[in-house]
């Protein structure tokens, strides 16, 4: 009897509820989107040509990724990083990202129990951007672009704080930097307008 190639069974319920989550997504990559409802389809116990034929590709990606998925299983499903472009964030990378962008900042000052101020780790950032969201997931180990960081929220839709400089600054008081006097300075003196003698007739 030949042995038909099928996607093994779920690790744990997390990883089946994720890949029915993406076979079902609207916002999702497209290709994680196919790739997870090959899954699946080998999971309902549909052969590779039927699943070829449901989810319209060639029964050789059918295979790829059912091979794929069996060996590093959620993660084997995102490509192959392209020599020379920003490595390809696995969705577990992904989900971390966006866990991360909805805690809070560690360098935030939040209010105890008896109403003091005090932050979690005053080194930290007290606010989320684009820089500290990337410079924090580096430092967890992931190896995320800042544009890659950026993609991922606008996809879910998770806001983040968006980095202001002194010039944006809405305070009324506040004055630009630049080029001004000091009023202890003084200034120059204008040499006085000469005129022409008048010459007056008697």
């Amino acid at each position: 009897m030949p042995t038909f190639l099928s996607a093994r069974l779920p690790g744990d319920p997390a990883e089946e509820q994720k890949i029915c989550q993406l076979a079902g997504a609207r916002h999702a990559p497209a290709d994680w989107i196919l790739r997870a409802r090959i899954i699946m389809a080998s999971w309902s116990g549909n052969h590779v040509p039927q699943i070829a034929a449901a989810v319209g590709c060639h029964p050789k990606t059918v295979r790829l990724w059912l091979h794929r998925f069996n060996t590093d299983g959620l993660d084997g499903l995102a490509d192959q990083p392209i020599p020379g472009r920003p490595r390809r964030i696995t969705e577990t990378e992904r989900s971390q990202i966006i866990e991360l962008a909805r805690t809070t900042p560690p360098g935030r000052p939040v209010r105890d129990g008896a109403g003091e101020l005090s932050a979690a780790d005053e080194t930290g950032p007290p606010q989320w951007t684009l820089d500290t969201l990337t410079e924090t997931a580096r430092a967890r180990g992931i190896q995320i672009q800042r544009s890659q960081v950026r993609r991922i929220l606008l996809d879910e839709k998770v806001r983040w704080r968006h980095t202001r400089s002194w010039v944006e600054s809405p305070d009324p008081e506040f004055a630009p930097k630049g080029r001004w006097s000091s009023a202890s300075t003084p200034s120059r003196p204008r040499a006085p307008r000469s005129s022409a003698p008048t010459n007056s007739v008697r």
